[in-house]
C-alpha cells in the first residue's frame, strides 16, 4: 500500500508532493530577490519541482501533519516515492535516523528545541536520499525563535528538506514565508472523513458520519468522537448546557461545568500517556515498580513532571477551544434554521432544541451570540482567566 493511500480529501496537494518525491537528485533552493527581503520567493517553474523547504497550511484537522509525514516517508524510502513499509514504520515511530521532528505539547516551541533541530539538519543523510526535518505547529514559535529557524532556511545543506506545518502563511514571519514553497490544504468533505474513519477503525457507518459531521471534518477530532463514547457524551452535554440558560446564576453554573468538562476531556487524553511515560522513564533508569526514586534521579523525574504539566495546560486550553468551536457550530445551526437552510445542520441530534432556539429570537441576536463566542476565544488566547471569559460569554447568551 502506498503511503499516500491513508490520506483523504487532498488530491491536489498529494499530487504535488508525490511528483516532487519522485524527482531524483539534490533539492533546489528558493531564490529571494535581493532588493526586497519581504518579497515572495521565486518558486520552481513546475508543480513537480523539488525544493529544500515546504510549508503546508490548512485549517485545523485538515491533515497537515499526516501529509507532512507521508511526504517525509516518501523522501526517506529507498528507491520509491510510494513509501517503503519499513520506512513508514520508522517514521510513524519517529525513530528514522534521517528524520527530525520539531513539535511541542506546550504553549510554544522552545528555542533550544529549534537550535537542536537546526544542528541536526546539517548532518548528511545516513541511510536515505535526504535528511528531513518536520516542524509541526510552526506557528507556535515566538519571533526570536523563528529567526533561528530562518538562518537554517537561508543556508540549507544540499540534501536536507524542511517541512513546516501551520494554519496559514500569516502565522509565520514574512522572511520565513519567502524561503518556503507553500501548499494549501482544503477542508475535506464529511463523506471523505467518514470513509477514512471506517477504513481506519471499522466503526459503524452511522457513527462515522455523525463523528465527521460533528467534528466539522476535523480528522483528529472525528477519530476521537468515533471511537470514544464519553467524548461524544461530553460534547452533547456542553451544547445542551448552552441551550438551557435561563438567568445569570445558570450561566455562572454552566461556565463552571464547561470548564470541568474541558478538564475531564484533557485528563482523558493525557492521563494514560503520562502514566506510561513515567513508567518508561523509571524503567530506563533501572527503578523497579513500587521502589522509591533515588535522590540522584529525582531531577529527571521532576523534568518529566514539568513537561507533563505544560502539556496538561495546553490540553486544557485546547479542550476549552474545542468547546467554543462546538458552541459556534450550535449557533451556526440556529442561524441556518432562522434563514430556512436547515438542510446543512451539523448537530442533527439536537434538532428539536435547535428549532425552539431559532424561534426564540431574531437572527441578529444569534449573530451577537456568535460574536460573544469569538470574543471569548480571543480573551482566552490573551490569557484572560477561562472561567471569567466563559461566564461573560454565557451571560451575554441568555435568551429571554
Amino acid at each position: 500500500m502506498a503511503v499516500w493511500d491513508d490520506l483523504t480529501g487532498q488530491a491536489e496537494a498529494i499530487a504535488i508532493f508525490r511528483a516532487a518525491a519522485e524527482r531524483p537528485g539534490a533539492v533546489a533552493t528558493l531564490e529571494r530577490p535581493e532588493t526586497d527581503t519581504d518579497a515572495p520567493a521565486t518558486a520552481p517553474s513546475t508543480s513537480s519541482s523539488m525544493t529544500h523547504a515546504w510549508l503546508i497550511t490548512g485549517p485545523p484537522g485538515s491533515g497537515r501533519s499526516n501529509l507532512a509525514f507521508a511526504f517525509a516517508t516518501a523522501l526517506l524510502s529507498p528507491g520509491t516515492a510510494k513509501g517503503d513499509e519499513s520506512t513508514k514504520r520508522l517514521v510513524d515511530a519517529r525513530t528514522h535516523p534521517d528524520l527530525t521532528v520539531l513539535s511541542t505539547e506546550g504553549v510554544i516551541i522552545k528555542m533550544d528545541s529549534v537550535k537542536e533541530a537546526v544542528a541536526r539538519s546539517q548532518y548528511s543523510p545516513s541511510v536515505g536520499r535526504y535528511r528531513v526535518v518536520v516542524v509541526e505547529d510552526a506557528d507556535r514559535m515566538v519571533e526570536r525563535t523563528s529567526n533561528v529557524l530562518l538562518k537554517a532556511l537561508e543556508e540549507p545543506p544540499e540534501r536536507t528538506v524542511w517541512i513546516l506545518c501551520a494554519p496559514s502563511e500569516a502565522d509565520l514571519l514574512p522572511t520565513i514565508r519567502s524561503r518556503v514553497r507553500t501548499v494549501r490544504l482544503r477542508v475535506p468533505s464529511i463523506d471523505a472523513v467518514a470513509e477514512l474513519l471506517i477504513r481506519r477503525t471499522g466503526v459503524d457507518p452511522a457513527v462515522a458520519e455523525r463523528a465527521a459531521r460533528e467534528a466539522q471534518s476535523h480528522i483528529g477530532m472525528a477519530l476521537r468522537l468515533a471511537t470514544n463514547a464519553e467524548a461524544r457524551a461530553r460534547r452533547e452535554e456542553t451544547l445542551r448546557a448552552a441551550l438551557g440558560l435561563t438567568g445569570v446564576s445558570s450561566a455562572v453554573n454552566a461556565a463552571a461545568r464547561l470548564l470541568a468538562i474541558a478538564g475531564d476531556d484533557a485528563k482523558a487524553i493525557t492521563i494514560e500517556r503520562d502514566a506510561a511515560e513515567r513508567e518508561g522513564v523509571l524503567r530506563s533508569l533501572g527503578v523497579e515498580p513500587g521502589q522509591s526514586v533515588p535522590p540522584a534521579l529525582r531531577s529527571q523525574i521532576k523534568n518529566l513532571e514539568d513537561d507533563q504539566k505544560r502539556r496538561a495546560t495546553r490540553s486544557l486550553r485546547d479542550g476549552i477551544d474545542r468547546i467554543l468551536v462546538d458552541l459556534t457550530s450550535l449557533y451556526r445551526d440556529v442561524m441556518m434554521m432562522q434563514l430556512g437552510r436547515d438542510s446543512t445542520i451539523i448537530n442533527l441530534e439536537l434538532l428539536p432544541e435547535l428549532r425552539r432556539a431559532a424561534g426564540a429570537c431574531p437572527p441578529a441576536t444569534t449573530v451577537a451570540t456568535m460574536d460573544a463566542i469569538a470574543l471569548a476565544r480571543q480573551r482566552i488566547e490573551a490569557n484572560v482567566a477561562p472561567a471569567l471569559a466563559l461566564e461573560a460569554m454565557l451571560v451575554s447568551m441568555i435568551r429571554r
